[in-house]
């Protein structure tokens, strides 16, 4: 067998003792210690990449002291080739390729002649000897790494996050181009907005109040129905009302009688005309009584004061029920003139002007949208369904947008434009703030 088929086979065990090993230790041990069975070497010794980058092996040695001066100085040496910008997979090496501190001590620790090899991320082996190293020991010595590399990454820790992030954080071009993208992300401008709970409510809407105070005595329209001006909307109870007109009418015949039984006395009577305008009187008053009590009486009968949209909630929840003068008994809207009421909470509230836009997502229409301008905006948080604190925001729809009245949906309140960095930091920095008190 020639001298490099011996070599090889020499290679082909090593790199099988290599991945046989159970532990990094063991591996260490094989690469400092059997690699001269292929490779003539005085001294070699082994570096581990990771959490802890240290020397973990050295020929001749069953334990690494960590605190002796060549283990430190061995610490230094693979520190400076492994910070180098170049990346070679080896290097031959000799006290003039370090710099003066470290060179200064090569020759108290180490022969003339080095080859640093990397095994791959995972750190890298250093053999040292007198002779220069040929090119086919160099090719030889690649493979061996190699393989070592190999079998340390099989078993060996992995990479701690710190090892992931040095490498983008060392100056260099990668890292200032990840710099200049991270900036650029976080100075893009984007709109900021927030979600609120919506509705489209009429524009300028006609209240129907009771006119008077008494118990509804029935509805003569159905929720959301289209009515015309004078049509019958409700009726108020007319038994008490009717019983005090009757009385009153009687009250104005009989002071009707009397003024006609002083009015015939006074022509024969000076004494009589006295007793005929006191009665005159009462007769004025209880005629004003009774027209005013059939007045009452026709107001218990509401209608429609103009053509529109009767909206309110349930019949059966007005019918029977005694209202007081000028309740709220149900509104008359105008379905072609609506806009949207937006409650934005005050735990999320952003600058919001009139003229900024607002985006209506209906619940019963999800495929449909609905744009708007803000109009007005109240100036105090008042509590809402649920017991929160929201702000009132009035949208005015744009031409030809028309939503159902009564439709209710979220809506996307827009406001200024911010840096991303600013939009997706804003609500965990206010409640850093709430929670540290600043």
């Amino acid at each position: 067998m020639s001298d490099k088929s011996r070599e090889l086979a020499g290679l082909v065990t090593l790199l099988r003792r290599g991945r046989e090993a159970g532990d990094a230790v063991e591996l260490g041990f094989i690469a400092v210690n059997e690699s001269r069975q292929l490779l003539p070497y005085r001294q070699a010794a082994m570096w581990r990449e990771g959490l802890h980058r240290h020397v973990c092996a050295l020929s001749g040695l069953s334990e690494v002291d960590p605190t002796a001066p060549y283990v430190q100085w061995l610490g230094h040496v693979f520190r400076h080739l492994a910070s180098r910008d170049a990346k070679e997979d080896f290097r031959t090496l000799c006290a003039a390729d370090l710099p003066e501190t470290l060179a200064s001590e090569w020759g108290a620790f180490l022969p003339a002649e080095a080859l640093w090899l990397t095994l791959g991320e995972h750190g890298a082996l250093l053999l040292a000897r007198d002779d220069a190293w040929t090119e086919f020991e160099v090719r030889l010595a690649q493979e061996l790494a190699h393989g070592y590399g190999h079998a340390l990454g099989m078993f060996g820790t992995r990479r701690s996050w710190r090892e992931w992030v040095r490498p983008w954080l060392s100056p260099g071009p990668k890292q200032r181009r990840l710099l200049l993208a991270v900036l650029i992300v976080a100075a893009f401008p984007i709109r900021l907005s927030v979600l609120a709970h919506s509705e489209v409510v009429p524009q300028t809407p006609r209240l129907v109040r009771a006119p008077i105070a008494g118990v509804i005595e029935g509805i003569s329209v159905e929720p959301n129905q289209r009515v015309a001006k004078g049509s019958p909307l409700f009726d108020l109870d007319a038994t008490a009302l009717s019983g005090q007109v009757a009385i009153v009418s009687q009250e104005r015949d009989a002071a009707q009688e009397r003024f006609r039984a002083s009015a015939q006395l006074a022509v024969t009577d000076d004494k009589g005309k006295l007793a005929m305008e006191q009665d005159r009187a009462k007769l004025e008053e209880k005629s004003i009584e009774a027209d005013y009590a059939a007045r009452e009486l026709q107001r218990l009968h509401v209608t429609a004061p103009a053509d529109g949209v009767v909206v309110f909630s349930d019949k059966n929840d007005w019918q029977g029920k005694a209202v007081v003068v000028g309740e709220k008994v149900m509104t008359l809207a105008d379905p072609a003139r609506v806009e949207l009421a937006v409650w934005l909470p005050a735990a999320e509230a952003i600058d919001v002007a009139p003229g900024d836009s607002v985006t209506l997502y209906p619940n019963a229409s999800p495929t449909e949208s609905y744009d708007a301008r803000v109009s007005r905006v109240a100036y105090k948080a008042e509590p809402v369904e649920g017991g929160l604190l929201a702000y009132r925001v009035q949208a005015t729809l744009l031409p030809g947008e028309r939503p159902r009245l009564g439709q209710m949906g979220t809506a996307r309140v827009y406001g200024n434009w911010v840096p991303f960095c600013y939009y997706v930091l804003r609500r965990p920095l206010t409640a850093a703030r709430q929670w540290l008190g600043w």
